[in-house]
């Protein structure tokens, strides 16, 4: 019986030992769980408290534009908000980190025009769309992921992220913006080496198909609308199937009677296919350019201004097309600043001296950029030679030799328009220069002749022609007819205004100098045709000194077989360095000078 009682005993006490170690682990499972909500709390708190001075300093350096000049300052601050990301990788500030940084490096691209930085933006808000799902920011990113896509001229890759948009995030407020981009993008664009997209801010809108091919009633139709955007530039292109006349007008401001609020185009007798759209740019130049049916015979164009120191407009042809340039004050503001010594003193300056100073200051410090353009490419072969010798080949070859020289020679940046066998139509390629934001413009070209006795090398820089041979090679280079050139050359004056017609003259003569130096070196019979000038629409709107090298004849039989020459082109290469080199030395002792 006692052995019974004591059994009992124990079963009890073990029972209430039981109850008693539950209710222990409950208690350590609540202190754990404080403790973690805790952790969690103090976490947030010092994300929280990065945050806001990460973000203090964003606002000082949105503030302060002098910051924005210098690659360093930006990256400084990308690397603060990435940081704080991965220090609270958890907290309630990661995703707003890591957003904040993929803009900024966005932004910077407006500044740097290379894709990488585009590229680096995408890659952290593709992290937040991956890793933060639940984001509020998850599909904004995405959404910036497709702008950045079209900027980099990825125009299928952006479509695909405006779907993705749409589908993944049907509740969001990104969907109506995604659904109106899907609307304005281009379709896309077939595989083939016609198309180099290596502008950057690009966007297009393209009306309505219409039904059957050709226009309507004989009337002109609008094919599309093209534009590349930067912080200090715009370029705006409206394609027609055929010519039109056109007028033009300005909307003044009510309030500020100086202040352009808009600019219109009025193209006759032509028309579009569906509905009039707008198409915002909101690029701190152009707020939005609107194409409507203004009534049956007319077709208006608005461009709505932000804030802009001048404007060109100007027509092309084969294919048709009319030119807008737009130049942002911030321009106006650098070209005031040249005038100023290194300590902020007034400096006695004459015709040229400005662009000289400047050039001396960039170039001179090792921090200028020179653009490249090998001429023609793509569906578009140039000049053929004898022994079919292509001229787009030939120039593609001398640019990149050319860039290599640069690169070694010189601590500057080299952007070529173009890289490998592909067409870039004239008005994108100065668009190139002018966003990169280049210091000068070297457009290298072979020669052509129906005189299959003249041979020799020229260079040209921008202004009216001066002779009958001048005319003809800037009607063939221009794909267009002596005719047309005529009529360009009356309006060409305005488009000159601000064209750094002395310095790319100085440029030219440098250039043409050494180039004829170096080839004869090696080779008998080089001749020097000099440096001329004519009205390349490859020229025409270049906010830098800018020239165009006629490096030799390939319709020459002899300067065929040369330029076919790995060895010669390499001459060439080394001569339009030697010029450019030389050039810039002379800038900068003026520079020094002064």
């Amino acid at each position: 019986m006692r052995m019974i009682r004591n059994r009992l005993m124990i079963h009890a006490f073990g029972r209430v030992g039981a109850v008693s170690l539950v209710m222990a682990l409950m208690l350590l499972l609540n202190t754990a769980h404080f403790a973690v909500a805790a952790g969690a709390s103090t976490m947030n708190q010092r994300a929280e408290q990065a945050y806001k001075l990460a973000k203090k300093e964003y606002g000082q350096f949105n503030r302060d534009r002098k910051q924005w000049s210098k690659r360093k300052n930006w990256i400084r601050l990308i690397k603060r908000f990435t940081r704080l990301h991965q220090d609270y990788p958890h907290s309630q500030r990661a995703d707003d980190a890591l957003y904040l940084a993929a803009s900024l490096y966005s932004s910077l691209y407006n500044y740097s025009g290379w894709n990488a930085d585009l590229q680096r933006s995408n890659d952290l808000y593709g992290k937040i769309v991956a890793d933060y799902r639940d984001s509020r920011l998850a599909d904004d990113s995405l959404y910036h992921m497709g702008l950045n896509a079209i900027r980099m001229g990825r125009q299928e890759q952006a479509r695909s992220y405006f779907r993705q948009v749409i589908q993944d995030f049907p509740k969001g407020d990104m969907v109506g913006k995604a659904k109106a981009r899907l609307i304005l993008a281009p379709p896309p664009a077939k595989k083939t080496s016609s198309s180099c997209a290596k502008t950057g801010g690009t966007g297009v809108y393209q009306p309505e198909a219409p039904r059957g091919k050709g226009s309507l009633k004989g009337k002109a139709r609008v094919d599309n609308i093209r534009y590349w955007s930067s912080p200090t530039y715009t370029r705006v292109v409206i394609d027609l199937d055929h010519e039109v006349s056109y007028t033009r007008g300005i909307l003044k401001d009510k309030r500020q009677r100086d202040r352009i609020k808009s600019i219109y185009l009025d193209l006759h007798n032509a028309f579009i296919s569906g509905r009039s759209r707008n198409i915002d740019i909101n690029d701190g130049i152009l707020k939005r350019v609107k194409v409507a049916q203004y009534n049956k015979q007319t077709v208006r164009t608005v461009i709505n201004l932000d804030s802009i120191a001048d404007y060109k407009i100007f027509d092309l042809g084969n294919p048709p097309r009319i030119v807008i340039d737009v130049i942002g004050d911030r321009v106006k503001e650098r070209l005031a600043k040249k005038s100023l010594g290194a300590k902020g003193t007034a400096v006695k300056t004459g015709p040229g001296d400005a662009d000289q100073l400047s050039l001396a200051q960039q170039l001179g410090l090792g921090i200028g950029k020179i653009v490249i353009d090998p001429g023609h490419g793509g569906k578009d072969p140039g000049a053929i030679g004898p022994h079919r010798v292509k001229e787009k080949f030939v120039v593609l070859d001398i640019a990149k030799r050319l860039k290599a020289e640069l690169e070694k020679q010189m601590n500057c940046q080299v952007v070529m328009t173009r890289d490998h066998d592909c067409f870039i139509p004239l008005e994108e390629r100065t668009v190139i220069a002018n966003t990169k934001k280049a210091d000068l413009f070297v457009s290298i070209h072979a020669n052509a002749s129906r005189n299959r006795k003249a041979h020799g090398v020229e260079t040209y820089f921008l202004n009216l022609a001066t002779d009958k041979e001048a005319m003809e090679l800037a009607a063939k280079e221009n794909a267009t007819s002596t005719k047309k050139i005529s009529d360009l050359q009356l309006i060409l004056n305005d488009l000159m205004r601000n064209s750094k017609i002395s310095e790319s003259s100085r440029l030219a003569r440098s250039v043409q100098d050494h180039l004829v130096k170096h080839l004869r070196g090696k080779y008998r019979n080089v001749k020097n045709l000099g440096v001329k000038q004519a009205p390349f629409y490859v020229l025409i709107g270049a906010q830098m000194p800018s020239i165009l090298v006629e490096t030799s004849f390939v319709s020459n039989r002899m300067e065929e077989k040369r330029l076919d020459s790995a060895a010669y082109r390499q001459k060439i290469a080394e001569g339009i360095a030697a010029g450019i080199k030389k050039y810039i030395e002379q800038v900068k002792m003026a520079g020094l000078r002064r």
